[in-house]
């Protein structure tokens, strides 16, 4: 489980296709600090340290379901990618509660000056029965893009708009994303269980 707090915006060394798998080789500050089978968000997406590599990189896999629902199958070397460990059991919820379960991905839009932070509007392809079933934001609620926690502003049926302060803008991958950029989504899972729930009840 995660929070949606990310501690690095970490960069990508290689890229690997093995079949219809990817290894993704990255580089970071916490590398010595990881071990084989720890649980790390990619852009948002759970993935498992498969090696430990002596020049301060690891590698993880992303299998087909993964890079058929997020972003990291159009990764390339050099580009930023968003990190951040699991939730210590004894530690703050700064942001709100994440799975690294990426949901879907959403295009970017727009990105415009807001006196000081920055507003980036993002728009996805939306299945009535999938928004029936929780996945869908609601005003002033959460959702994470490329694993950041943010809260909702603007939302409409087929998508959202983000304010982003400076810090976020310069310690994540927001400060890479442009109109026409791909970034994945995770809905918050306390709305998905409150919509199963209305959905028992009316059976």
């Amino acid at each position: 489980m995660f929070s949606g707090i990310v501690e690095e915006a970490a960069t990508v060394v290689a890229i690997e296709r093995k079949d219809s798998n990817v290894d993704i080789r990255i580089r970071c500050s916490f590398t010595d600090e990881l071990r084989i089978d720890q649980s790390v968000a990619h852009n948002g997406v759970c993935l498992t340290v498969v090696a430990l590599h002596p020049d301060s990189t690891y590698t993880v896999t992303a299998v087909r379901e993964t890079l058929e629902r997020s972003n990291l199958g159009q990764l390339l070397p050099g580009d930023r990618i968003n990190l951040e460990r699991s939730l210590m059991m004894n530690g703050r919820l700064d942001g709100h509660i994440v799975q690294g379960h990426v949901d879907t991905t959403a295009e970017c839009t727009a990105v415009e000056d807001a006196d000081g932070s920055t507003y980036y509007t993002f728009v996805y392809k939306v299945e009535p029965d999938m928004a029936a079933k929780g996945y869908m934001t609601v005003e002033k609620g959460s959702v994470t893009v490329n694993g950041v926690s943010l809260t909702v502003c603007d939302s409409t049926p087929t998508g959202f708009r983000v304010a982003i302060i400076p810090y976020t803008r310069e310690h994540t991958n927001f400060g890479d994303i442009r109109p026409g950029t791909r970034v994945n989504l995770e809905f918050d899972i306390i709305g998905k269980y409150l919509a199963r729930m209305t959905e028992l009840r009316s059976m």
